[in-house]
């Protein structure tokens, strides 16, 4: 039998995260044998949270991740809520909803300036050490330094709110622990303008990109799997949102399903590969791998019929008729990714802009006072940047947690980058795509 021949890239840069890729090809380097995403660490949350007040939990995992505290700590303290049959006040939601898409706008202008613009700004074959944010300040000044404000007018938000953007201590069992003031809520709103020709110029460049490369996402890496994203149904509409939505299945065929979170164990199932310390979650109608699925912003694209916002729609527009033409359902592109990112940075965006411009974002009536620990199961969720965030937890009479599951976006997605980066390696060893597919001149060199 011939050697393998192996390919590892451990660690895999530009992730927010620990994670190893390893590519197995045969001894002539011509045949593509498989394809792994190694996740290389496991930290125990779910169990350190056990024997601990659940009220505590969305304090404790908000630090999984240092670029979506804010999900996980409002999926936290929504999985409390729904364990305790707590409502939170109007002016309290809103301000989740400002607080959690102030995070979606700061984190997807980091995802496409910071961890994608220097691939497809210098080009895929550049230097390794030119491919990153600081060559790009250093390269294009105006560009990095307004990315920069506009990243922080999200952190600000999430700070003014969350009391810290990282290890946010705002969401409390049954609203918000403090309301928003006005002095801060003035300070935002002066910057709209200013943050309104960013978001425009932002959609420029990612249009050029998207036309620079409009081959290699037309042609390469394709992969049809199933999607897993958040909607709300609105008059008979599925309509994007990432707090407070319904769980949606959208088949590789363009079929919608919806189901209520509290029920996601029918439809989500949990595979453990022998090379990852993470699960390989998939659709359990559909059963593994037929079943594998991907999250994040094109699934949320491919989940809803129309966004929350007006400018947000006509860009989704805009890109499902690139992508699908007239008569498509589902977009199966995996470079589009980055396309919806930014149709979903412009919602945030608005919907910063309708929240912070809302009088009730400034009530002090922010929170619940009639709460009571009892004996109960919660299902929390909420759309990451990343992809969908579940938190399941169960709590005893006295309020302690006694059990917590969380399914997060590398769960969802890592199967599918799996699928998806074998079915690209196919495509470049075994069929020669990158000879047959253009690719652009560097706009920096």
């Amino acid at each position: 039998m011939s050697p393998d021949k192996v390919y590892e890239v451990e660690p895999v840069t530009r992730l927010e995260g620990h994670g190893g890729l390893r590519l197995v090809m045969s001894e002539d380097g011509k045949k593509v044998k498989d394809v792994q995403f190694n996740i290389t660490s496991t930290r125990f949350f779910e169990k350190l949270c056990e024997g601990r007040f659940a009220e505590h939990v969305p304090r404790i995992t908000n630090r999984i991740c240092g670029i979506c505290p804010v999900p996980h700590h409002l999926a936290a303290t929504k999985s409390v809520e729904k364990a305790w049959d707590v409502e939170i006040p109007s002016a309290a939601y809103k301000l989740r909803q400002l607080f959690i898409n102030a995070k979606q706008y700061s984190s997807h202008l980091l995802h496409f300036y910071a961890l994608a613009a220097p691939d497809f700004l210098y080009g895929p074959f550049a230097p390794a050490a030119k491919r990153n944010v600081v060559s790009i300040i250093r390269d294009m000044p105006e560009v990095g330094a307004m990315a920069l404000k506009m990243m922080d007018f999200g952190q600000n938000i999430c700070t003014a709110i969350g009391g810290k953007a990282v290890g946010p201590i705002a969401g409390i069992v049954g609203g918000m622990r403090n309301p928003l003031s006005s002095d801060l809520r003035d300070g935002f709103i002066a910057q709209i303008p200013e943050q309104l020709e960013y978001v425009k110029k932002t959609v420029e460049i990612a249009k050029k990109v998207v036309t620079d490369y409009w081959d290699v996402i037309a042609n390469l890496a394709v992969t049809e799997t199933y999607y897993c994203g958040v909607a709300k149904k609105v008059n008979g509409e599925l309509v994007h949102e990432i707090y407070d939505g319904d769980l949606i299945f959208v088949t590789p065929e363009g079929e919608k399903k919806v189901y209520d979170p509290q029920n996601y164990l029918e439809v989500i199932g949990e595979h453990v590969p022998s090379h990852s310390y993470a699960t390989h979650t998939y659709y359990k109608p559909a059963g593994y791998p037929a079943g594998i699925y991907r999250t994040n912003s094109l699934a949320m694209i491919n989940a809803c019929d129309r966004m929350a916002t007006p400018i947000a729609e006509d860009a989704r527009k805009e890109m499902v008729k690139a992508c699908l033409g007239d008569d498509g359902k589902v977009i199966h592109n995996t470079f589009a990714y980055h396309w919806a990112r930014i149709v979903e940075t412009v919602e945030a965006f608005e919907l910063c802009v309708q929240y912070l411009k809302d009088p009730e974002i400034l009530s002090t009536d922010i929170k619940t006072l009639d709460v009571q620990p009892k004996a109960g199961r919660g299902v929390g969720m909420v759309d990451a940047p990343r992809g969908n965030l579940i938190y399941d937890m169960t709590t005893d009479a006295e309020g302690i947690c006694r059990k917590l599951n969380i399914l997060v976006a590398t769960n969802h997605n890592i199967a599918g980058i799996e699928k998806s980066v074998k079915h690209a390696a196919q495509q470049i060893f075994e069929q020669d795509v990158l000879s047959k597919i253009k690719l652009p001149d560097p706009w920096l060199k």
